[in-house]
């Protein structure tokens, strides 16, 4: 039965024995009922409603329109997919709540997550080898959605002068954050080298100040074989390199990624709290 079907302009229809004081509170847990059933509908609409789509340049647009259809990121809300780190062959499986940005990295020898307000990590501290949890949990995520990301509320991308890489010249972009933008540092830097032929992104370049360099030179990331999922398109390779004299040196990681998905229903944020083993840490 839809919603008009209950709503007659006439009012619901009780027998005639009964006495007018039943038939009004009938008739008023009736309308009672319709009114959830509206308010229900209207929340379930506004739910599914596409976000307004931010202002870009028209070159930036273009660069996203070559990687496919990049609203369907903007407007999801949750992503998954999986990872592999090649050289030392560990898997690390990604879920996020994209509005949000919690995260819940899963391997077979820690899990790592973000609850939307701090960085944990299961079973100890010592789990995991690298130095930060708060720098390394979106790390990837982040690479792996540039450009999309980049749309993020307070990110400006801007054409800047074209850079040479390779003996190569790219025509480059770079993004830039403000002060309260809670998704990156604003002191990092990333410069989008776009291939002329496909307008896709083949390298990032990149400096993220630590507690041990807060001037860190440029590093490389180049993406590799794109596939479609969902409409739009994602690295499947993410391969990173030192820079020296305008050329990639030494390959410092690669990573495989695979089964990237985007849906359209946030993961329960149940999944992003610490385990009771796990521990809160930076």
């Amino acid at each position: 039965m839809n919603l008009s079907e209950i709503i007659r302009l006439e009012g619901p229809q009780f027998p005639a024995k009964l006495n007018s004081q039943t038939r009004y509170i009938m008739q008023k847990l009736t309308l009672t009922f319709a009114s959830l059933l509206l308010l229900v509908s209207i929340v379930s609409c506004q739910s599914n409603v596409e976000k307004s789509l931010p202002e870009l340049s028209p070159e930036f647009t273009a660069v996203l329109d070559a990687h496919g259809e990049w609203q369907k990121w903007f407007n999801a809300k949750a992503e998954s997919y999986s990872m592999i780190h090649e050289g030392i062959m560990i898997e690390e499986n990604a879920f996020i709540n994209l509005e949000s940005r919690q995260i819940r990295l899963s391997t077979t020898d820690f899990e790592i997550g973000f609850d939307g307000y701090q960085t944990w990590i299961s079973p100890n501290r010592e789990a995991y080898s690298g130095e930060s949890l708060k720098f390394y949990h979106n790390l990837y995520f982040y690479f792996f959605n540039i450009p999309y990301v980049f749309t993020d509320q307070g990110v400006t991308v801007e054409k800047v002068e074209d850079k040479l890489l390779n003996g190569k010249k790219y025509p480059t972009f770079q993004a830039k954050f403000d002060a309260n933008t809670a998704s990156t540092n604003p002191k990092n830097q990333y410069f989008m080298l776009v291939n002329p032929e496909t307008n896709r992104v083949e390298y990032v370049l990149y400096s993220v100040p630590s507690n041990d360099s807060e001037n860190p030179p440029l590093s490389a990331l180049k993406y590799d074989d794109y596939r479609e999922s969902n409409g739009a398109f994602f690295p499947r390779i993410l391969t990173g390199y030192t820079i020296e004299n305008d050329s990639t040196k030494i390959l410092k990681y690669q990573v495989t990624i695979a089964d990237a998905l985007l849906l359209d229903e946030e993961f329960d944020s149940e999944i992003f709290e610490k385990p009771k083993e796990g521990v809160y840490a930076d």
